[in-house]
């Protein structure tokens, strides 16, 4: 069976997407729905069509509690009973996936030879994670009233499989998507598509260059080849975890731009899913940075309905822990991710006590305390990772020891060490604007940019993304 198709594989650079932006292109404005649906369909089947029943139906299912919800003549209590329906419905799905399997792992372990034989589906189906709160979403909107329902089946097909946003998101709202939906003849816009392709290509050097050459620090620590975390240093074990930091920034944020490239390509404009968060003067700064549309939706369909700030401190406090938990629980069901989430409501929870107003008045310090709250979440994000257990990576990073120096990986990744410092911030993207004055030397850095990122791409192994696992 072939491997799901990345972003940043041949397969889709040379083939898919091509064939699928000519296509999109030279449909007529009717027909233009229907190609995009089916060039969806076909990136979702690449790696297999074992799932797509079970997306299509989830679809469906959406679709219909949509005009259900729609309907005029429905009661409060019926609107309510639909609306809980369908979210227990899509939830229940998302938990199965990914949770059952730990379950019955947990169960044979407590059960013991009882359960010998029980065993459930433990692979992931492809944006499970993304097209679910999609679907949640926009189940909510309509109940709400912040959207409308979609009556063509079509449109809305394509709203939930639209494959720049498969495989890792970021989770757009129907009603941000609606007016291009609805409007297919007026997708193309020059000055979207121009950028767009720069989205792309700046989000596949993130990915390829960046993401790709710095995680291979870590994995020469932590890695099946590498010289193992019991025998690193104390520097190079925080040297370790600074670039898996920079690793899953720079792998997440292009993709992310890959995707909201493609979307523009295509004529949909959607907002960005990250800002600089490595910037940020304080946790909670950071998380109005990092992956915008999940912190989004977690405040938009949880936080808030479950009464946000407005019943007072305690209640809030009680809010912040609910999604926290979710963030945590979310992203898989090892223990590892709960205490990530929770780890986070702690170091949240401290800053709207007390710390954040001090935070505000400092200048270098509180970017100082960020990134290393920061990093180290990191370390409890990744330690369910073969080579890197929490208790040694802990020992390694906090009770100086001797071992591997870190000089020969400074050496070797010092440079990519250092740009990926330098592209953490804002300043390459204000060069990049400035730049608009002198086109002709931009368009030859940027065409210069797209053939690095080709030959890093054909000469890599096409590493999906890491929060595709998610």
């Amino acid at each position: 069976m072939p491997a799901d198709m990345t972003f940043n594989s041949v397969v889709f650079l040379f083939g898919f997407l091509p064939l699928a932006l000519l296509a999109h292109t030279l449909a007529p404005a009717k027909a233009k729905n229907a190609v995009l649906l089916l060039s969806s369909v076909l990136f979702y089947c690449w790696g297999g069509i074992r799932w797509l029943p079970l997306v299509l139906l989830l679809t469906a299912v959406g679709y219909a509690a949509g005009l259900v919800l729609a309907r005029s003549g429905l009661g409060r209590g019926a609107r309510r009973a639909v609306l809980a329906a369908a979210i227990a419905a899509f939830a229940a799905v998302l938990a199965w996936f990914k949770y059952a399997a730990y379950l019955v792992e947990l169960l044979k372990s407590i059960a013991g030879g009882s359960f010998a034989g029980l065993s459930v589906v433990s692979a992931l189906p492809l944006g499970i994670s993304y097209y679910v709160f999609k679907l949640i979403s926009y189940a909510a909107d309509v109940y709400t009233g912040k959207a409308q329902a979609e009556r063509d089946p079509l449109a809305f097909a394509v709203y939930v499989l639209f494959f720049p946003q498969l495989i890792v998101g970021p989770i757009i709202k129907y009603r941000d998507m609606r007016g291009a939906l609805h409007d297919p003849a007026g997708r193309f816009q020059p000055a979207l598509a121009e950028r767009g392709a720069q989205l792309f290509v700046f989000g596949l050097a993130k990915k390829v260059i960046l993401a790709d050459g710095i995680g291979a620090l870590w994995q020469g620590i932590i890695g099946s080849g590498g010289v193992g975390l019991e025998n690193a240093s104390t520097p190079l074990a925080w040297l370790g975890i600074i670039a898996y930091s920079f690793q899953l920034y720079f792998d997440f944020a292009g993709f992310s731009e890959m995707s909201n490239g493609l979307a523009a390509l295509l004529g949909f404009d959607c907002a960005a899913n990250f800002d600089c968060p490595y910037i940020a003067a304080s946790i909670t700064e950071f998380w109005r940075r990092w992956h915008i549309s999940l912190s989004g939706w977690f405040r938009e369909y949880i936080y808030i309905p479950l009464g946000g700030n407005r019943r007072g401190l305690p209640r809030q406090i009680l809010n912040m822990l609910a999604v926290w938990a979710l963030t945590g629980i979310w992203h898989g069901s090892e223990w590892n991710f709960l205490c990530w989430g929770l780890y986070y409501f702690v170091l949240l929870t401290v800053e709207k006590m007390f710390l954040l107003p001090y935070l505000k008045k400092g200048r270098v310090w509180p970017h100082i305390y960020t990134l290393f709250f920061v990093v180290l979440g990191w370390g409890l994000f990744t330690c369910n990772a073969p080579g890197a257990p929490l208790g040694l990576l802990l020992s390694r990073l906090f009770l100086p020891q001797g071992g591997i120096s870190p000089l020969y990986y400074l050496r070797s990744y010092g440079v990519t060490l250092a740009l990926c410092a330098l592209f953490s911030t804002p300043l390459p993207g204000r060069w990049w604007q400035k730049l608009q004055k002198y086109p002709v030397p931009r368009l030859c850095l940027f065409g210069a940019l797209m053939v690095l990122c080709l030959a890093f791409t054909v000469g890599a192994t096409s590493s999906t993304a890491l929060y595709a696992a998610f």
